[in-house]
C-alpha cells in the first residue's frame, strides 16, 4: 500500500505510510524533523525485500495533536498499538535520536514485538553529561515561553546547525523546513519535556535481548559519545557502526553509509532465524 493514511490507536490517530513487501521495518521519527528517516527508508525499499512502516508521532503531520508534555513510554505504547492495528506481530525497529529512545523503550517494554533494534544516537540518559543535556532543554523551553515557537526555533537551529540551517536541511530533505516550522510547537511543548523526564537504565536495558545495531558519528560531541559507550556497556550483543565525519544529523547526511549497514544487519538477523 502506498500513500499515507490515518490508523486508530487509543485516544488518537497516527498518520502512517506502509510500502514494500517482506519483513516489516518500523521507523520511529525523531523530534522536530519528522521525516528524517525517509531517505533511509527509500534506500531500504530499493532492496526489494522489506516492508517499511513510516509514521508520524502525535503532534506531527496529520496525526492527532499532542497534548502538553509528552512521554517516551507513551510514544513506545503508540508504536506498539500501531503495529497491532496493522496486524504486525513483530518488526525490525529503527529509531533516530528521540525516536531511538522510543525504540529502546519499546524493545524493553514489549520485547515480543521487536525482532531487531537499530538505534541512531539516542539522547543521553544516565551519563556524566546528562545534566548539561537537561539544562539545554530547559533553556529551549524558556526560549519558547518567552519568544514563542518561531523565534525559539530560529535560535535553537542557528545554535545547532548555523545560519544556513534551512538550506542544509532542504538540500537533504526537500520540504522539511516547512514541516519543521509547522510542527515546532510540538518539539518545544511535548518532546523536549519528554526527553528530560525519560528514565532508562541498566535494569531496563537488561530486558533488551534482541540483536542490536548502534549507529553514531565521530563528530556528534560528548553527549552522544558518552551515550554510545553506555549503550554498548548495557547491550554487549550490539553491533557498532561509527560513521567518520558525521555529526548528529547523520541519518540525513550519511545515509549512503548507514543504509547498507542496516540492510546487512537485517539480513544477518532474519525472522526465520
Amino acid at each position: 500500500m502506498a500513500g499515507p493514511r490515518l490508523v486508530s490507536v487509543p485516544e488518537g490517530e497516527l498518520e502512517v505510510e506502509v510500502r514494500g513487501a517482506g519483513e516489516p521495518v518500523v521507523m520511529i521519527q525523531t523530534a522536530l524533523v519528522a521525516d528524517e528517516l525517509r531517505p533511509l527508508a527509500e534506500q531500504l525499499l530499493r532492496s526489494g525485500d522489506v516492508q517499511v512502516i513510516l509514521y508520524h508521532r502525535r503532534g506531527y503531520g496529520s496525526s492527532t495533536p499532542a497534548r502538553g508534555a509528552g512521554s517516551i513510554t507513551g510514544d513506545a505504547l503508540d508504536c506498539h498499538q500501531l503495529l497491532v492495528a496493522l496486524g504486525i506481530d513483530r518488526a525490525h525497529v529503527v529509531g533516530v535520536s528521540y525516536g531511538a529512545a522510543v525504540a529502546m523503550q519499546l524493545a524493553a517494554s514489549v520485547p515480543d514485538c521487536v525482532h531487531s533494534l537499530c538505534v541512531i544516537e539516542p539522547p543521553p540518559v544516565g551519563v556524566p553529561s546528562a545534566p548539561e543535556f537537561i539544562a539545554a532543554n530547559a533553556e529551549l523551553q524558556a526560549d519558547h515561553r518567552r519568544y514563542g515557537p518561531e523565534v525559539a526555533l530560529e535560535r535553537f537551529m542557528v545554535r545547532l546547525e548555523g545560519h544556513r540551517w534551512r538550506h542544509d536541511i532542504e538540500r537533504h530533505l526537500p520540504g522539511a523546513v516547512a514541516q519543521v516550522e509547522r510542527d515546532a510547537a510540538t518539539f518545544f511543548v511535548t518532546d523536549s519535556p519528554a526527553l528530560v523526564a525519560w528514565r532508562f537504565g541498566e535494569a531496563d536495558a537488561a530486558h533488551i535481548t534482541q540483536p542490536v545495531l548502534y549507529v553514531g558519528g565521530t563528530e556528534s560531541g560528548p553527549w552522544f559519545a558518552e551515550m554510545r559507550e553506555r549503550v554498548l556497556e548495557w547491550l554487549p550483543q550490539a553491533d557498532d557502526l561509527v560513521v567518520q565525519g558525521a555529526d548528529h544529523s547523520l541519518a540525513l547526511t550519511h545515509v549512503g553509509e548507514i543504509a547498507p549497514a542496516v540492510m546487512s544487519f537485517h539480513h544477518r538477523h532474519p525472522f526465520s532465524a
